[in-house]
Parts: structure tokens; C-alpha cells; sequence
């Protein structure tokens, strides 16, 4: 089993399999609007502007199960993120990503890199990088900046 054997739906409704993206390096991230960390998303369309073209993608799922930080629609979110950051990475419907109603991809992600912390994801701007064969290689907590990812991504990609 691997990150590529899941389903999400995406931020305009669409289901996508994440198979879509077999042979990329993934980073993948639990989002929010109204975060200490939203300025983060400025941080991943720079990595993602940086990195796309060598084969990486970051897939950001809003969730608002952290004190209710992402409170608006799938439509508002979009819109707020492409308005206020620029986003263009592929993001994906409001997802619940930890407890009993978690979605199955961040069950997966959890039990496959596991937080010393505690069970599950501990807040918004958790970050999971995958490799190139659907399999996480590092987990990055919330605090973690997006701006020092570079090494390990320039890692993945070369593997």
C-alpha cells in the first residue's frame, strides 16, 4: 500500500485518484485560512514554483478541525488562497485529518510517520514528504517552514 492507492476530492468537488501522481515527490499538507501559520502557503507556492518542473507537487487539504481555522466553503477557500498567496498547487476539499472520521490518506500518512507527540496529526501545516514511489520519507510538524524544506526535496527528487 502506498500514498497512490487513494482517492480525495478536490477542492471544485471532482474526485481524484491520487495515482494521478505516481512517479512525483508529494508533499503533502493539512491547511488552514485563519492559522499563526497560514502565511506558510506563500513559503509552499515558492517550493512549488521552484520544484514543479523536477517532478514535485504539494497537495494542500483544508481542515477545520483545529479551533475551526478554516471555517469557509471549498469556493472560499480557493479564493482566498490563490487571492492572498497565489496559490496554484492542487488543493483539495475541506478534509478531516485525524479522530474517527479521518480521511484514510492521513490515517495511512499517521501510522506511516508517526509524531513523537502524540496520536495523529497535532495541528494545521502538518507535512508529509512522499517519495517518488508513493511511500512517506518524512514527516515535518507545523512549526517546521516550508523555506527549509530544500534539501530534503531536492533529495527525494533525485532518488
Amino acid at each position: 500500500m502506498n500514498v497512490y492507492d487513494f482517492d480525495a476530492v478536490t477542492i471544485t468537488g471532482g474526485k481524484k485518484p491520487l495515482a494521478e501522481y505516481e512517479g512525483r515527490v508529494l508533499l503533502i499538507v493539512n491547511t488552514a485560512s485563519k492559522c499563526g501559520f497560514t502565511p506558510q502557503y506563500e513559503e509552499l507556492q515558492k517550493l512549488y514554483g521552484q520544484y514543479r518542473d523536477q517532478g514535485f507537487e504539494i497537495l494542500g487539504f483544508p481542515s477545520n478541525q483545529f479551533m475551526k481555522q478554516e471555517p469557509g466553503t471549498n469556493e472560499d477557500i480557493q479564493s482566498f488562497c490563490k487571492v492572498n498567496y497565489g496559490v496554484t498547487f492542487p488543493m483539495f476539499a475541506k478534509t478531516d485529518v485525524r479522530g474517527e472520521t479521518a480521511h484514510p490518506l492521513f490515517r495511512y500518512l499517521c501510522k506511516q510517520a508517526p509524531s513523537l507527540i502524540r496520536e495523529g496529526i497535532k495541528w494545521n501545516f502538518t507535512k508529509f514528504l512522499v517519495g517518488r514511489d508513493g511511500k512517506v520519507i518524512k514527516r515535518f510538524a507545523p512549526t517546521t517552514k516550508p523555506s527549509t524544506l530544500g534539501k530534503d526535496i531536492k533529495k527525494a527528487l533525485s532518488n
